[in-house]
């Protein structure tokens, strides 16, 4: 049995790889595979972050009784990263490379002090928190995130 950490530090090593392909792929100046990648990391990234804020984050905060901790800083750094994407996004379908290369470059660091965040302060807290909760939230996160699991 995997811990909720484990899990979701999986998942956001998907969605990270996802996003790496990216970029790869804007060095090749394949502009429709770029794109399509980068709309298959936005929904990846948001199917990970509804799967936090619909399950994970309540089941918490119903634990703990903590509303205002690391949950509410989280939401709100989902809205940001939310925002990124669709500026990148949008950057891409404009094939401008140096607007979307700004955006990336800002997506990608917050995403990785995010991801930080979440693996050693919010997931292990979850982990202590949620011991007896912890199998059917998983099974829960494995119906919505299935693609990271493999």
């Amino acid at each position: 049995m995997h811990t909720l950490r484990d899990f979701m530090a999986r998942d956001h090593l998907y969605c990270d790889g996802v996003f790496l392909g990216v970029e790869r792929l804007l060095l090749a100046s394949d502009w429709d595979a770029a794109l399509a990648a980068f709309a298959r990391f936005q929904v990846l990234t948001l199917q990970h972050f509804e799967a936090e804020e619909s399950l994970l984050f309540p089941a918490f905060e119903a634990r703990t009784g903590m509303r205002q901790g690391p949950t509410a800083v989280m939401r709100s750094e989902h809205a940001q990263i939310r925002q990124l994407m669709d500026a990148a996004l949008t950057a891409l379908r404009a094939q401008d490379a140096d607007e979307y290369t700004g955006y990336s470059e800002t997506l990608s660091i917050m995403m990785q002090q995010h991801n930080m965040k979440e693996e050693n302060v919010l997931y292990p807290m979850c982990d202590q928190h949620l011991t007896e909760q912890a199998a059917p939230l998983l099974a829960q996160l494995r119906q919505r995130l299935p693609e990271g699991v493999a």
